[in-house]
């Protein structure tokens, strides 16, 4: 007699909600009729018979079966070679899988289960125990795929969640009209990289920039050209970092910044006149004629080496200077304050 698995009963009349799907494979057409009218009362259950064994791994890849009902004894292939076949599909490895045979033999059953089955059946059964472990392991395998399904919409989810919290960091670090840092994310990057050249004892630099004449600009062109003209400049701060750790930040208004690390002041100096005459070739036209006949910029350069009675807030001061002096000798051109 048949002890395993164990089946409890009172479950066998719960309501299945997605339709079974029942495979039968056997040479035998007789046992396929025998079995096709043991369920052709039951409205959720639908049955597919192959007796080709050879054709028998790729019908089931095909229908998707909820269950396989599998002889061992057939010919042209041996029933515990097709077994491992089906555990071998990517498709049909999780298909519960109960063997057909015609005795009750401890061996065959040792073989079967090693080779991948889930029951094991003495052909043909009562129709009440062949629905009833129809049913079962349909249902288990049912709700393995839903489950399955659950964790990868849950994995899903994690991801676009993930994906968005990382977005949303970006914006929240963003600059919204230029798409370079804001000021909150300048002042952190700077606080961070205060405190690793002061532990390398490495040089740090700082450009301040200032678009000359912006106002006079923006009264004259409005307010959309002149953020059109803020974009350019900021492409251009932006191509000007060629390392990942240098940062060109939005410092406030017509005003930008660049965090250099690890740059001396004649990397720093040579590297604000680059910009200088970078934004001047954009030749964004300016009519102020103190302005001259484009947009040009004035910067600020400072480096300090940190050191503990030093601040970042020095760093700013020193770059402020410098775009002092860039100002006062006439603007489109590059200051430097001692340090």
């Amino acid at each position: 007699m048949n002890s395993f698995p164990h089946f409890d009963v009172s479950q066998l009349d719960r309501p299945v909600s997605m339709p079974m799907m029942v495979l039968l494979v056997d040479d035998q057409a007789m046992i396929g009729e025998a079995v096709r009218r043991a369920l052709a009362s039951e409205s959720n259950i639908d049955f597919h018979f192959c007796s080709d064994p050879l054709q028998a791994v790729s019908v089931a890849e095909q229908i998707h079966p909820t269950v396989i009902l599998q002889d061992l004894v057939m010919p042209g292939i041996d029933g515990l070679q097709l077994l491992a076949q089906y555990r071998a599909s990517s498709i049909l490895r999780d298909v519960p899988i109960i063997v057909l045979s015609t005795k009750e033999d401890p061996k065959v059953k040792c073989a079967a289960f090693t080779q991948g089955a889930n029951d094991y059946l003495v052909k043909l059964p009562d129709v009440v125990e062949l629905l009833a472990r129809i049913r079962y392991h349909s249902r288990s395998y049912l709700a393995m795929q839903q489950r399955d399904e659950a964790f990868r919409a849950l994995r899903e989810s994690q991801q676009q969640l993930l994906e968005t919290n990382l977005m949303l960091q970006r914006l929240m670090r963003a600059d919204g009209l230029t798409g370079l840092a804001n000021r909150r994310h300048f002042d952190d990057c700077l606080s961070t990289e205060w405190a690793r050249a002061q532990r390398e004892q490495s040089a740090l630099s700082l450009l301040m920039i200032d678009v000359d004449y912006f106002k006079a600009f923006n009264d004259h062109f409005g307010h959309v050209a002149g953020d059109d003209a803020l974009r350019q400049v900021a492409s251009c701060l932006n191509e000007m970092c060629s390392r990942s750790t240098d940062i060109a930040a939005r410092y406030g208004g017509e005003e930008f910044a660049m965090i250099l690390p690890g740059t001396s002041p004649g990397g720093a100096r040579l590297l604000a006149e680059k910009i200088r005459l970078s934004v001047q070739a954009l030749a964004i036209a300016h009519t102020m004629p103190s302005a001259g006949s484009t947009v040009t910029v004035s910067l600020g350069v400072a480096t300090l080496t940190p050191s503990a009675d030093t601040t970042p807030t020095q760093l700013v001061q020193l770059a402020d200077q410098g775009l002092y002096l860039a100002k006062h000798k006439g603007r489109n051109q590059v200051g430097m304050a001692a340090g």
